[in-house]
């Protein structure tokens, strides 16, 4: 095994494709296929499924890539030490439910870099994507809700992709609305005071089970519903439409121009947001990082982190 092959395996299970990943490391692409080949056997293990639609990472294939990658981190480490060669690029992928907290640990983060070069992600997106990077490693970390709804559900599909739940806070519902709209009078919403108003939720895609949905209450019915994909468009129609959505009660103003206002809901419910990351990963220096800015936007809007 050299550690050469280690780098093709993980530029492959980056790219989705032997071809990508041989442009990408300047091979020819059966020179790349016989590299993983030749550790397949040595190692007497397969690691990747070969399709018409690419590549993907085996069951197998992927807990030797957790293997790997920190063999890697630490080699690049020694390079970094007692070389004076090119430091390899940080790297770090979040994907999460709509969160401006995990947006604004994210600027955090970045602005805290002092590497020349970098390659960080953050995905906003569905819920069923969250558990997809994870297990395909796209992602490091994964910041999600569970609630007493969808508990059950999500704490079975943890325990089935192989992923561990950690909490980060408890957060009582709140109502997200506009400030010019007239339910920023009241001091506490009721169900019935949100009739009238459009409903805004976030689209699910193919798989848009109400256990996924980032609301709670998701299976109320409403007179007026609009689903987005993003959270610039659901803070636009909650200014140009006085919408509202149901969320944590967590507004970064200084990313959202204080445009938005959080009231509290009078339910009996709560949400309890927290992280999730492959099972046998250990965390890398900078996703360990970004987790300590987390909790420290959180207490800064006066929650208290769960643990501490």
């Amino acid at each position: 095994m050299r550690i050469q092959q280690l780098e093709y395996l993980e530029m492959i299970a980056k790219t989705g494709s032997i071809n990508e990943a041989a442009k990408k490391l300047f091979l020819t692409q059966p020179s790349l296929s016989n590299a993983i080949k030749e550790l397949e056997n040595e190692m007497g293990v397969q690691l990747l499924l070969r399709s018409k639609m690419g590549v993907t990472l085996t069951n197998d294939g992927r807990e030797f890539l957790i293997y790997a990658r920190q063999i890697l981190d630490q080699v690049y480490l020694l390079e970094e030490r007692y070389q004076q060669q090119s430091v390899r690029k940080q790297a770090f992928s979040v994907s999460a439910q709509h969160y401006a907290f995990v947006v604004h640990a994210f600027v955090e983060l970045i602005r805290g870099v002092t590497t020349a070069e970098y390659q960080f992600t953050l995905r906003e997106t569905e819920t069923e994507n969250i558990l997809d990077d994870l297990t395909s490693f796209k992602s490091e970390i994964g910041v999600l809700y569970i609630n007493d709804f969808n508990r059950q559900v999500m704490t079975k599909l943890f325990k089935e992709k192989d992923l561990v739940f950690t909490p980060l806070f408890v957060a009582q519902p709140h109502v997200f609305v506009g400030r010019q709209n007239p339910l920023t009078q009241k001091k506490i919403v009721q169900l019935e005071d949100l009739q009238e108003y459009p409903y805004l939720s976030y689209e699910q895609g193919d798989s848009n089970s109400f256990y996924f949905a980032e609301e709670i209450l998701s299976t109320l019915e409403h007179k007026k519903s609009i689903k987005v994909s993003d959270r610039a468009t659901i803070f636009n129609l909650m200014v140009g439409l006085d919408g509202y959505t149901i969320s944590s009660g967590i507004i970064s103003s200084e990313l959202n121009d204080d445009k938005i206002v959080a009231i509290p809901l009078a339910v009996e419910d709560s949400l309890t947001l927290g992280w999730i990351k492959q099972k046998q990963l250990e965390l890398s220096p900078i996703a360990q990082e970004y987790l300590q800015i987390l909790q420290a936007h959180i207490r800064k809007y006066g929650f208290e982190v769960i643990g501490e």
